[in-house]
């Protein structure tokens, strides 16, 4: 079943499938046809996202249970609508006690029945870095003690933290001296900032408290996906979408395995980053495609104007001292995980590949080939098993093999082809091959997701806009030539995939986007403005990236009333996230809160000053029209391309959030609900609930008709994008303008059958038009 709009929703206790099944008839009304619920399963206590997923064989009790989950679906069924539910199987939430799975692991070690469910490397005690100081302190300190709990002992940590002594000592435990009690264990008790370099034990990115699940192994997949096979056998669920997908061991045969437990009719959809080498993953995976942060990117790069980034990258490097380009950033940003996050993965990656060299290779060769192609490596990933690999997987190392040659010390560059040949299936011991494949693999992909998105994105500010999940932060903007094609390759490989402009994980709200993408072809505007802003703030104790980044986000976020409520504590939130993740001038490991400080005060002083707020506001309000064309563009792109739209909780409204967990607030559904039954609707939910009719109306000439782009004449013609969608007699026709662009009598859009329509007469003042021919003919 494909859905004809999803609707996605972030579940936890504070919004629960009674919350949701309120909202039914709202989400009917708006055209809304299947939910696209965040996850459901058991989460750590007081999960306010539910990734952290602690039992996946139920579904949360915190939410409503099984039997809340049924009276939803009942609620949907009963307007013809349905679920699609995020799953998590690359990871666990082990931190608080509540993961049985986890906690048995523990207590029993390589003898649990659990324990190879996780991805932990048996030749020494499972290192569990909760401490807050080395364990030796720990111990002085006395903040390590036993506990008994009926005849079961375990050990407790600052009075909170509880990990079970082993059946074999679970007699004489109060007899030993605590000490030695934990040498015995399965377990070492470490401290948490031995985690980069000792951790034996595979975990999310860089988060101890999420543990990687080995769901490659056929019972690991069975035990943690028999609920959603359940699910959609009672059809419960209509399909799933993947959480991090690159995580995986081998992603490509467990999406094909996923669809044959699935079934043919499921919607299948993945989280991925695709870079510019990578191919859609669509049927050959057994995928309908994923869940559209490839459209969020091109959708961006459209509305921006590619002409403005000289004029900004030389304003970002001039008033910050700065480089005006981002590779240079994220060089560094890798470097710097991949020898502190990660040096620890990257150590028994490298033993790994040590084990099946050839004589003569040496370690620290294949350390110097690893390392350095991490630091260029174009995708999150490859493909390969060890002894076989996909052939699409050839360009993304030929363009690692580019890149990484000018890096390779004298006489190594035969190492680093060999660690590509064992990539691609081919290199020496290939059938020995797949352990250390997988671990390289496994190591990419978060290096790539930390480096880039967690890291330089907070550190290059030449246009925030285009800092966001999924994007080249390199490119400004595409013209409109380019992003017929990738739509055009993206209904022929993918059809069904999901379409997006918001998400959980974005940096900053899709209105907020569009309103910094009006810098873009305004930027001797922009500069003018803020020039006088970094100048009046000049005598302020922060560094002037950090200032320069902050008016961007000020712009942004700006509400259009002027700031009000909790604007300030918010702005404040996202700046100490920045400043943390871009680890330059504090960090989450060692918070530099004096300069937090001054940061924060700047934020005080700029909302407290009458003349800074009129300013801002005046800029803002200049900007509005053209930062609301580029919403209803990327909007009208969204519900009328090839694809599955997809409208995030609340953005039917002006969205300008920050990065989480401001974009996960909740959401004023009385209030939508009150504009939807008034009838007098905002220009973004007008155009909602107007395109999603049509949708509703005509399902065909969305679901199966052609996408061919108009031929554009005149002066507008890297300024317009026109293209039509045809079914039968019916034709869906549609024309945006783009970077502020005023149409002319000469702009002229010329269709497949010949027809030309005056882009003046089309757009007149508007930046949208969309015309359905013969549509009751459908």
């Amino acid at each position: 079943m494909i859905p004809r709009a999803t609707y996605r929703l972030q579940f936890h206790d504070g919004f629960t499938f009674a919350d949701a099944e309120a909202i039914v008839p709202y989400l009917d009304r708006l055209g809304i046809s299947h939910i696209y619920a965040s996850p459901i399963t058991v989460a750590a206590p007081g999960s306010t996202h539910f990734y952290d997923v602690a039992d996946p064989t139920r579904i949360s009790p915190a939410l409503g249970g099984e039997e809340g989950f049924r009276s939803l679906v009942a609620a949907l069924r009963a307007r013809d609508m349905g679920v699609i539910l995020d799953i998590v199987p690359n990871h666990m939430g082990v931190a608080g006690g509540a993961n049985a799975w986890w906690n048995d692991v523990l207590r029993h070690g390589r003898d649990s029945a659990h324990a190879q469910t996780f991805d932990i490397d048996w030749d020494e005690p499972i290192v569990l870095p909760v401490l807050g100081t080395p364990l030796s302190e720990a111990l002085a300190n006395g903040d390590l003690t036993l506990e008994r709990d009926g005849d079961t002992w375990s050990v407790v940590a600052y009075g909170e933290h509880r990990f079970p002594i082993r059946d074999e000592d679970q007699a004489t435990a109060p007899d030993l001296p605590l000490p030695d009690l934990l040498t015995r264990q399965h377990y070492r008790l470490a401290w948490w900032r031995v985690a980069n370099d000792d951790l034996n034990w595979r975990r999310f990115f860089t988060i101890n408290d999420l543990a990687s699940v080995r769901v490659e192994d056929p019972a690991v997949f069975d035990t943690t996906h028999a609920l959603y096979i359940r699910l959609i056998r009672e059809r419960l669920i209509d399909g799933v979408r993947i959480d991090h997908v690159d995580g995986l061991a081998d992603p490509i045969g467990y999406c094909r395995t996923l669809r044959e437990r699935l079934g043919d009719e499921a919607y299948i959809l993945v989280e991925k980053i695709l870079a510019p080498a990578d191919p859609q993953p669509g049927a050959d995976w057994g995928l309908d495609g994923t869940s559209g942060y490839d459209f969020m990117e091109q959708v961006s790069l459209l509305i921006h104007d590619g002409s403005g980034a000289e004029t900004l990258e030389h304003l970002w490097s001039r008033l910050t001292g700065e480089s005006a380009d981002f590779a240079p950033e994220e060089f560094v940003a890798r470097q710097d995980l991949l020898s502190w996050q990660f040096a620890g993965q990257l150590d028994r990656c490298v033993a790994a590949f040590a084990a099946i060299a050839p004589d003569g290779v040496t370690s620290a060769m294949l350390r110097r080939a690893i390392e350095r192609l991490l630091w260029v490596f174009p995708t999150y990933r490859t493909y390969g098993t060890g002894n076989a690999a996909p052939a699409s997987d050839a360009p993304i190392r030929a363009v690692a093999s580019e890149r990484v040659a000018p890096l390779i010390p004298p006489g190594e560059t035969a190492v680093v082809d060999m660690v590509l040949d064992w990539l691609a299936g081919t290199g020496p011991r290939a059938a020995e091959a797949g352990e250390a494949v997988r671990r390289l693999q496994q190591l990419s992909a978060p290096i790539a997701a930390k480096a880039v998105e967690d890291t330089a994105f907070y550190r290059y500010g030449r246009l925030l806009s285009r800092n966001d999940v999924g994007a080249d932060a390199e490119l400004l903007g595409i013209r409109p030539a380019l992003f017929h094609e990738l739509t055009q390759e993206r209904a022929r490989e993918v059809p069904n995939a999901m379409l997006t402009t918001a998400t959980h994980d974005h940096k900053r709200g899709e209105d907020a986007r569009a309103r910094l993408a009006v810098l873009s072809a305004a930027p001797d505007a922009w500069a003018e403005q803020v020039e006088r802003w970094m100048r009046s703030s000049a005598d302020a104790p922060v560094h002037p990236a950090d200032r320069y980044m902050l008016f961007q986000s000020l712009t942004g976020a700006w509400p259009e009333g002027g700031p009000e409520g909790d604007f300030g504590e918010r702005i404040k939130a996202w700046q100490r996230k920045a400043l943390r993740e871009a680890k330059l001038r504090s960090s989450w490991e060692a918070p530099d809160e004096a300069y937090e400080a001054d940061a924060a005060a700047l934020v005080d002083a700029l909302l407290g000053d009458a003349s800074f707020v009129a300013e801002m506001s005046a800029f803002v309000a200049r900007i509005a029209p053209a930062a609301l064309d580029n919403s209803l563009v990327q909007l009208l792109l969204r519900l009328t391309l090839p694809g599955v739209p997809d409208c995030y909780q609340g953005t039917e409204l002006t969205d300008l959030s920050l990065v989480d967990p401001d974009n996960r607030r909740p959401v004023d559904f009385a209030q939508r609900m009150r504009l939807l039954e008034d009838g007098d609707l905002p220009p973004k939910m007008r155009l909602i609930v107007d395109l999603l009719a049509l949708r509703r109306a005509h399902p065909a000439l969305f679901e199966q008709a052609d996408y061919v782009p108009a031929r554009v004449n005149g002066p507008g013609a890297d300024h317009l994008l026109a293209f039509e969608r045809r079914h039968g007699d019916a034709t869906l026709r549609c024309a945006v303008r783009l970077h502020g662009h005023v149409a002319t009598p000469d702009d002229r859009f010329t269709f497949t059958n010949g027809d030309e329509v005056s882009a003046a007469t089309a757009l007149g003042t508007t930046a949208i038009w969309y015309d359905c021919i013969n549509c009751n003919q459908v």
